[in-house]
């Protein structure tokens, strides 16, 4: 994958990372859920290779999947990392 395919993928599967998450566990900003995004598509490509996922002609679904897992894993990290002390209502 280039470059720019980990980006454009970064953007959606953070995103849709994002939307997986816990509701009270994704207050980032936009850019950070990018960063997550990306993280997770080479990290789920990544695990998705250790646990022998073959690729192919088509869409990969099952290193989508995982890619969106890892993100909104990321994603609950980067909330917990950034959370504001005492905001809570």
């Amino acid at each position: 994958m280039s470059i720019i395919g980990v980006i454009i993928a970064g953007i959606i599967i953070g995103l849709l990372g994002k939307w997986v998450a816990p509701k009270h566990r994704d207050n980032i900003p936009l850019w950070l859920t990018v960063i997550c995004g990306i993280a997770g598509v080479l990290v789920g490509y990544w695990l998705a290779g250790l646990f022998g996922v073959a690729e192919t002609s088509g869409v990969d679904w099952i290193r989508w999947l995982i890619s969106i897992a890892v993100a909104a894993i990321f994603v609950i990290i980067a909330a917990s990392l950034t959370a504001r002390r005492g905001s809570r209502i």
